[in-house]
């Protein structure tokens, strides 16, 4: 059973899981290990949360998968926009994005964000 509230923290005691949303050829560090803490994910995968961590990577983003957003925990991510617009963001800094988005992802220091998306 799924509970309906809890307490989201990057200490919690959920296991790391191995994560594979970026390809290996954009990562640009010796680093390749980006991991996910899901703390929840809804019966049909409308809904989920949790913690995601990567290693310095960039990364053209055709077609976002999902709406989501992010609060960032540690690390800075750069994100450019269909229109050239470039926002950095760091710790502390909350991020939306819409499911179709058209960017470039580029993660500049090891990014730790907790995170929500829905389909």
């Amino acid at each position: 059973m799924t509970r309906n509230t809890f307490k989201v923290s990057s200490n919690g005691t959920e296991e790391k899981q191995p994560s594979k949303l970026i390809p290996n050829a954009c990562f640009t560090s010796e680093q390749s290990d980006e991991t996910t803490q899901s703390f929840y994910e809804a019966d049909d995968g409308s809904v989920a949360s949790g913690v995601w961590e990567c290693p310095p990577c960039r990364v053209d983003i055709d077609h976002y998968p999902v709406n989501e957003m992010m609060t960032i925990i540690s690390g800075s991510l750069i994100v450019t926009n269909a229109d050239g617009i470039e926002e950095t963001f760091g710790p502390g800094e909350v991020l939306f994005v819409a499911k179709g988005s058209k960017l470039n992802w580029h993660i500049t220091q090891r990014l730790k964000k907790y995170y929500m998306t829905a389909s």
